[in-house]
């Protein structure tokens, strides 16, 4: 698939109580926290909380996109409230010929030159925040989909796997080939480590999740027996992260890690994680620690978004795909995936125009189900 889909004129051319109190806003940022593994939104609390939560906030990096991609090369801003955030899940980068291993990725997307090939990025999701930010929604995009890469000039550099964009070009890249892909413009970007799913799990006291069937990631070397599981540290790491051993391989992997994503939502938004002190500055810590975000998204916007969403709730967020058309083997590239030109359209016109009821009411079976791998 070459170039966006679905583009209809030019790119840049459309263009209470105290303790009351407290419960509540730390139930708004702890919905926040659960879309910020997701989506990397914000905090808001009162008093010695709101001290320590804040001061955390405050360590999160920050990288420039906004400076770095020209107006015209961009879609129009979509109208009204709504919120379309890119949210990438990367490793922690590999040494480089000539490059420092010992930099994080936010010193090297700061840098004058980006190293090629020491991130690698095999999870990529838009995040779209309603409106009236009573739902959201979460559209993963197959890491083998092949399109038009854009480089950190938002220039086209010949079609590859979409996961290439953020390795070779790094974060202003994968936010300019989203963006020409789906036609929608990324108001933010979040990234968040690999190791924030380790970190994550552990701090909640461990996410329930359930294996359908016996697997064997031969990559990672781990059986896994059918049953019930409460994963946390290096076992939650490695249910992410497999893809060997599954039936549909990184289709099932997708659903693996919105299913997990779910799970850590729910066990977020639990008593025992809001009103334990311990839990929760250690649920942030760990979130805060593995996260970066785009340096236009200030503390000030991610607190006011946490407000509007503390009515939020694990059933108002739904997960999907981008709609596949097939998958083929091509020479240099091997396996590849082929999006639904047609179908993906209106799946990021539903994003564009704040509606996608109208799509799930079309395509209902699109919504992950639970427990599906």
């Amino acid at each position: 698939m070459a170039g966006s889909l679905g583009k209809s004129g030019g790119a840049g051319k459309r263009r209470a109580d105290a303790d009351k109190f407290r419960r509540r806003h730390r139930k708004a940022y702890l919905a926040l926290v659960t879309l910020a593994v997701v989506s990397s939104l914000g905090i808001f609390a009162t008093g010695a909380y709101a001290y320590m939560l804040n001061k955390q906030l405050n360590n999160v990096d920050k990288v420039g996109i906004g400076d770095k991609l020209k107006e015209e090369d961009r879609p129009d801003p979509d109208k009204g409230r709504a919120l379309n955030i890119l949210l990438l899940g990367s490793d922690k980068g590999e040494k480089v010929p000539g490059e420092s291993a010992n930099t994080t990725l936010a010193e090297d997307a700061k840098a004058d030159k980006w190293p090629a090939g020491k991130y690698r990025s095999d999870t990529m999701m838009i995040v779209h925040i309603t409106a009236n930010r009573k739902a959201a929604y979460l559209a993963s995009i197959p890491r083998d989909t092949f399109t038009t890469i854009y480089d950190a000039e938002g220039k086209p550099r010949g079609q590859q796997k979409i996961n290439a964009a953020f390795s070779e070009y790094g974060t202003v890249g994968a936010v300019s080939t989203v963006e020409h892909l789906t036609n929608l413009r990324m108001k933010h970007v979040a990234i968040i480590d690999w190791a924030g799913f380790k970190d994550l799990s552990t701090a909640v006291g461990g996410v329930p999740v359930t294996i359908p069937k016996d697997t064997y990631d031969d990559s990672q070397h781990v059986m896994w027996k059918a049953g019930d599981y409460n994963l946390e540290g290096t076992k939650a790491l490695q249910y992410v992260r497999q893809r060997h051993g599954l039936l549909r391989g990184d289709f099932d992997r997708i659903a693996r890690q919105q299913n997990f994503l779910r799970a850590l939502m729910s066990k977020m938004l639990s008593k025992g994680v809001t009103r334990n002190p311990v839990k929760l500055i250690n649920t942030v810590k760990a979130l805060t620690k593995n996260l970066t975000v785009d340096q236009e998204w200030t503390g000030g916007d991610m607190r006011g978004l946490a407000l509007s969403l503390r009515g939020m709730q694990t059933k108002d967020v739904y997960f999907l795909s981008a709609p596949v058309a097939g998958t083929e083997t091509i020479p240099i590239y091997g396996s590849i995936v082929r999006l639904d030109e047609l179908k993906s359209k209106e799946l990021f016109t539903g994003f564009r125009d704040d509606d996608l009821k109208t799509y799930l009411d079309k395509y209902p079976d699109d919504i992950l189900k639970k427990d599906v791998s």
